[in-house]
């Protein structure tokens, strides 16, 4: 055990002390937060602004065509489709004669492609148009039509999840972040940190080192250690990555108005209202933190760290072991290709059943995916983030868990068995048939 300890220590330290590790743990964090700052931006700053001519046959478009900040409809006289663009327009929308109530089709004449997200804005805006004009036919007036059209949204939708007698909360855009985050990075860390494996198994190999340590320890021993060493690299630098992030949300937390902290306070004791008729009403930045706090809430965050911890730690350690096996067979990553397909292919299949598990994480695909150990790691947190007991019982989760202990005790079995062979054998290529032969060989 203490021979295993050492090699743990010396794989830990070794790549801890890295710059790179350093480099990679520190800035993670502000590359993700600088991504989600510029993406916000870009998508802001890079709608463009479609100003559309309108020619209508009709005469009643002008006064229901709504303009917006991207879409602004005119209804200029002496322009056509040969001389919209010399005007001052980006687009040409051509209206015909219609009776009313037909499907009638609407020719939107551009000189470059306007995007799927505005042809459709345009074709709501156009039908919302007709269903304005045909209320008014029926009684209703523009007045009328524009109080309503006034108010953003009539009713919020509040979901709950029932669990027994108890209700609790939910959430189920923040549900959806949680499990596609928290797939997407244990299928990140178990590529990163398993190909990590293999090179380090692989190079020790190939410099001759393994042979001088072989003659102190046992190969399972020497695996254990590294993979081990290799795992608690990864778990470093995740709780690293959560204390940073906490911490940049602490210091911008810093940045905010008192007046605005002492409104999110002050509508955390009322539910979310202002209390008092006359009182100061909630500004948009406090009624927006509060609103991200009060979501947040909703989620276990107890459970769901724990358990991303152990199928971190699981996943990792059932592809880990089988990685190691095929380092310890192979002298350069050109030929580890063909041998690391077979451990690389279910770890991105999961991730394509994971996309399609947050959609209905109640699906017998989710329960059964959820339990085999080749994807568990990342499709059970996929579905954990929609609540236990509600979305996943008890014995799905429990399962779950003794399944992917097995597995990884199998695999690291599995592992051994070929890494006590291949990490002393050279020059000589090798294949799975022949791996499993090694495995599966009793040994006097």
């Amino acid at each position: 055990m203490n021979k295993i300890l050492l090699i743990i220590q010396r794989e830990y330290l070794s790549r801890v002390k890295n710059k790179a590790f350093i480099l990679t743990t520190l800035l993670t964090p502000l590359l993700f937060v600088v991504m989600i700052a510029g993406a916000t931006y870009f998508s802001i700053q890079g709608k463009t602004a479609h100003k559309i001519a309108v020619i209508d046959e009709n005469g009643f478009f002008k006064n229901n065509l709504k303009n917006s900040n991207d879409l602004i409809f005119e209804f200029p006289e002496g322009v056509d489709t040969t001389n919209y663009i010399t005007k001052g327009y980006s687009d040409i929308l051509l209206i015909p004669k219609f009776n009313g109530t037909e499907k009638t089709t609407y020719i939107l004449r551009s000189k470059k492609s306007i995007g799927l997200i505005a042809q459709e804005k345009i074709e709501e805006r156009i039908n919302t148009a007709i269903e304005d004009k045909n209320l008014q036919d029926n009684g209703i007036t523009k007045t009328m039509l524009d109080s309503i059209h006034s108010q953003s949204q009539f009713a919020k939708l509040k979901t709950e999840q029932q669990a027994g007698a108890s209700v609790k909360e939910s959430n189920e855009g923040l549900a959806y972040g949680i499990g596609y985050g928290c797939g997407i990075l244990i299928y990140i860390t178990m590529l990163v940190y398993g190909m990590m494996v293999l090179r380090g198994v692989m190079e020790e190999k190939t410099n001759r080192i393994a042979e001088v340590i072989v003659s102190s320890v046992r190969p399972f021993q020497l695996m254990a250690g590294k993979i081990i060493g290799i795992g608690a690299v990864g778990i470093t630098q995740f709780l690293l990555w959560v204390v940073l992030i906490f911490t940049l949300l602490s210091v911008a937390q810093t940045f905010i108005p008192h007046e605005t902290l002492e409104q999110v306070k002050t509508l955390q004791q009322n539910g979310g209202v202002m209390p008092g008729a006359s009182a100061m009403q909630a500004s948009d930045a406090a009624q927006n933190l509060y609103n991200v706090k009060h979501t947040l809430g909703t989620a276990n965050w107890g459970l769901i760290i724990s358990c991303f911890i152990f199928y971190f730690i699981g996943g990792y350690l059932f592809y880990a072991a089988l990685f190691a096996a095929v380092g310890s067979v192979v002298e350069d990553l050109q030929t580890s290709q063909s041998l690391t397909l077979p451990i690389t292919m279910p770890i991105i299949f999961s991730f394509f059943i994971m996309t399609s598990v947050i959609q209905s994480p109640d699906s017998s695909l989710a329960v059964w995916a959820g339990i085999v150990p080749f994807s568990s790691p990342i499709v059970m947190m996929a579905r954990i983030a929609f609540g236990v007991p509600s979305t996943v019982p008890y014995w799905q989760l429990g399962v779950s868990i003794i399944v992917l202990i097995l597995g990884f005790l199998f695999t690291t079995w599995l592992a051994g068995k070929i890494y006590r062979t291949g990490i002393l054998m050279y020059g000589k290529k090798i294949t799975w048939k022949e791996m499993m032969k090694w495995a599966f060989t009793k040994t006097a």
